[in-house]
C-alpha cells in the first residue's frame, strides 16, 4: 500500500496533467507563501496548546480539557471534506486509528466546515475520529494557522470546483487552517508538530504514530 507521501504526490500529478497552469499558479503561491514564512507563528514544540471548546457536527460542544482529560491528543486542522488531500490525510489516519488509540491518544480534526446536516453526511464526519467546527477559524489563528488564501485559489475553487466556502464556512469564504498537525500530551504540551503551508502534503500517519510512542 502507498504512503500518504506517494498518494499526494501521485494526486499532484495527475493535477499537473489535467491543469498544468493551475498547479503552475498553485506553485507560484506556495513560492511566495513560503518565502514570507506562513506558518512560522504556529505553536511550537514545548508550548502549551491554545484551549478550545468547538462544535461536533451534532452542534455538541467539546472542549480541549475534556478530551486531554482521556489522555493524549492528536489534533489536525484541515481545510474541508471538499479538498481531496484532505480525505486522503484523513483516510490514512483513519487506516490508523486502532494503533493511536492503543498507544492511550484521541484524534481530533477540526475545519471551518460549517456543522449542518451535509457536514454529518460527509465521509469524514463517518470516520471514527472526532470531527469539530471552527468556522470562523479562530482556534486557527490561536494555534497560528490560519492562512487568507490568495483570491487566485478563492477563484479557483469559486469557478473550476463550484465552492461557495461563505456558505461552506456560514460567512469566512476568505480564511482556511494551513494543513497542520501536532501531537499533545495529556498536559497540553505540545511534542510533535507538523505545519506546511502547501496544502498539497501532508504528515506522514508513520510520524504521528512515532510521535505517540515517544510519549509512552
Amino acid at each position: 500500500m502507498k504512503n500518504l507521501k506517494e498518494q499526494t504526490d501521485a494526486k499532484i500529478a495527475a493535477g499537473r496533467q489535467a491543469n498544468p497552469d493551475f498547479m503552475k499558479g498553485v506553485d507560484d503561491i506556495i513560492i511566495k507563501a513560503k518565502a514570507f514564512q506562513q506558518g512560522s507563528d504556529a505553536i511550537k514544540i514545548g508550548q502549551k496548546a491554545p484551549h478550545f471548546e468547538l462544535p461536533d457536527p451534532e452542534g455538541q460542544s467539546i472542549s480541549l480539557d475534556v478530551l486531554l482529560d482521556k489522555g493524549p491528543l492528536v489534533v489536525t486542522f484541515y481545510r474541508g471534506d471538499w479538498c481531496p488531500y484532505c480525505n486522503l490525510q484523513l483516510r490514512a489516519l483513519q487506516a490508523r486509528l486502532s494503533e493511536i488509540h492503543a498507544l492511550g491518544a484521541t484524534l481530533v480534526a477540526i475545519s471551518p466546515q460549517v456543522p449542518d446536516g451535509s457536514m454529518t453526511k460527509s465521509e469524514i464526519s463517518e470516520m471514527d475520529f472526532i470531527v469539530l467546527s471552527d468556522q470562523d477559524a479562530k482556534v486557527a489563528l490561536q494555534y497560528g494557522v490560519a492562512w487568507e488564501v490568495p483570491e487566485f485559489l478563492v477563484e479557483h475553487m469559486r469557478v473550476d470546483r463550484n465552492l461557495d466556502l461563505e456558505k461552506i464556512n456560514n460567512g469566512n469564504g476568505s480564511v482556511l487552517p494551513i494543513p497542520a498537525t501536532f501531537v499533545l500530551g495529556r498536559d497540553g504540551v505540545v511534542t510533535w508538530s507538523y505545519v506546511n503551508v502547501d496544502y498539497r502534503t501532508r504528515s506522514e500517519p508513520d510520524d504521528v504514530i512515532k510521535a505517540l510512542q515517544n510519549l509512552s
